[in-house]
């Protein structure tokens, strides 16, 4: 009877095992992983496990059919061991009853409850169980070898590995907040960068019945009353049409010149020259010319050439944050206020 006792509770742990670690690393994110793989203030022997773990990962089926092998010869074998020794002490009937006993223990503490235990502490048991896994992949290659080579025809080539992409991510941190692991307004900047990506010049732009333009061959004394009263900190400076524009002047500069005693100048004088974009361009492509000009404000020229508007890096920026509105704006939303 302790010959049988000992070989049941041998088949439930070899069993359990294999079905806990298989749920494991099944229940792991690849992205996970490499996540922790790419960590360096880990301990070394953690750092072997993710590593470990990451091989596993990034080829599956041969780890996992190890552990389908052993699973098989633990409850195929030690039960088929189990039936033999109980024949041999106990009639048909007690036999019948140990074998059906064997099974649902399988089932319950060899099955259900080591796959739970698994998917609810699968990194743990990842890491514990990668290192071992991967040494007696090793030892049964052959075996694996001949079995892939039986199944090919059914299973096909190795799973490939998928990458996350946009919107995959985008529902994993609408996920995040919800739990509470993280805040709302972390949500709605993750939100706005990859809305960049959809949005154009001509959405983000302040048009051009919006923008305060003036002449640069005129004086800075003709045009001060219209630049004091101006909200915009950058006025567009042209020549003969709006659509000629000769540079960009900071509202600052004008009235310093003032102050000088410059205000006979030509407002040109005071300007520089703009970057320009179209009106097509995307945000995320117009942010890097921002970075490389040094430049706050870029001019939106349509399909024909013409000026279409103005878009700033803070129109940028409010895509991310929400709208941005400091002591000198009278209006929240210029393309809003163009629109009615």
């Amino acid at each position: 009877m302790t010959t049988i006792l000992i070989a049941a509770l041998m088949v439930i742990l070899i069993s359990a095992l294999c079905s806990g670690t298989e749920a494991a690393l099944f229940s792991v994110p690849i992205m996970k992983v490499r996540q922790m793989a790419d960590e360096d203030n880990i301990k070394a022997k953690r750092k072997r496990a993710t590593k470990a773990l990451l091989t596993i990962q990034e080829r599956m089926s041969r780890p996992i059919s190890t552990i389908v092998i052993l699973n098989n010869i633990a409850n195929i074998g030690g039960t088929t061991i189990v039936t033999v020794l109980a024949n041999k002490i106990y009639p048909s009937l007690i036999v019948a009853i140990i074998s059906g006993s064997l099974t649902f223990l399988v089932i319950i503490f060899a099955e259900i409850i080591p796959k739970t235990i698994g998917e609810k502490h699968n990194i743990k048991i990842s890491l514990f169980m990668a290192r071992p896994v991967l040494l007696l992949t090793k030892i049964l290659t052959p075996l694996i070898w001949l079995i892939e080579i039986l199944t090919r025809p059914f299973t096909g080539k190795e799973r490939q590995i998928m990458s996350t992409d946009e919107r995959e991510i985008r529902y994993m941190a609408q996920l995040g907040e919800e739990e509470g692991v993280i805040e709302a307004d972390e949500l709605e900047m993750l939100q706005g960068v990859f809305q960049l990506n959809d949005m154009d010049a001509r959405a983000l732009m302040t048009p051009r019945i919006s923008l305060t333009c003036i002449e640069g061959d005129v004086s800075i004394n003709s045009v001060i009353d219209e630049v004091i009263e101006s909200q915009h900190s950058r006025i567009v400076v042209i020549g003969e049409s709006r659509d000629d524009v000769l540079g960009v002047v900071l509202k600052s500069s004008l009235l310093i010149a003032m102050i000088k005693g410059q205000g006979d100048e030509k407002v040109k004088l005071h300007g520089y020259k703009p970057v320009e974009v179209e009106h097509s361009n995307k945000a995320d492509d117009i942010l890097p010319i921002f970075q490389k000009s040094r430049q706050h404000l870029a001019i939106v020229r349509d399909e024909f050439g013409g000026v279409d508007g103005v878009v700033t890096l803070e129109d940028i920026i409010e895509e991310l944050t929400g709208e941005i509105v400091d002591e000198t704006d009278m209006d929240e939303d210029m393309r809003e206020v163009a629109t009615t």
